[in-house]
């Protein structure tokens, strides 16, 4: 009995280091998604200070290449909304990892108890 709790919790306790590993891991791809949403905020309001006749260029590899104003907005605009949803995509994943947390925590509490009654 005494063993079967012991493999039990020590089992519960692997899972729940590898789901907060996992939520950690979560939280700093959001954090990332952040930065990247700002420094698109960022070009996003640099961009519409620009007029027509301003010349854009992008960042291909070594090389600038000149780009249409239009197009920079949009692909930016595109960017964005990517982010948006990739960050509602974390989101959902912290919530859902945040709540195995808490029913591992739970199932250890008890698993603990368990343990203490039987020595």
């Amino acid at each position: 009995m005494v063993e079967e709790i012991k493999k039990n919790l020590q089992e519960e306790i692997e899972n729940f280091k590898q789901v907060q590993k996992d939520y950690h891991k979560t939280l700093s791809r959001r954090q990332q998604l952040d930065s990247q949403m700002n420094e698109n905020i960022t070009v996003k309001e640099e961009l519409n200070l620009l007029k027509v006749e301003n010349k854009v260029f992008k960042l291909i590899g070594p090389v600038l290449v000149r780009q249409d104003l239009d197009e920079a907005k949009e692909n930016v605009n595109k960017r964005m909304e990517f982010i948006k949803i990739e960050i509602k995509k974390v989101e959902d994943s912290i919530i859902k990892l945040d709540e195995k947390q808490h029913v591992h925590k739970e199932n250890l509490d008890t698993l603990q108890k368990s343990f203490q009654q039987s020595r």
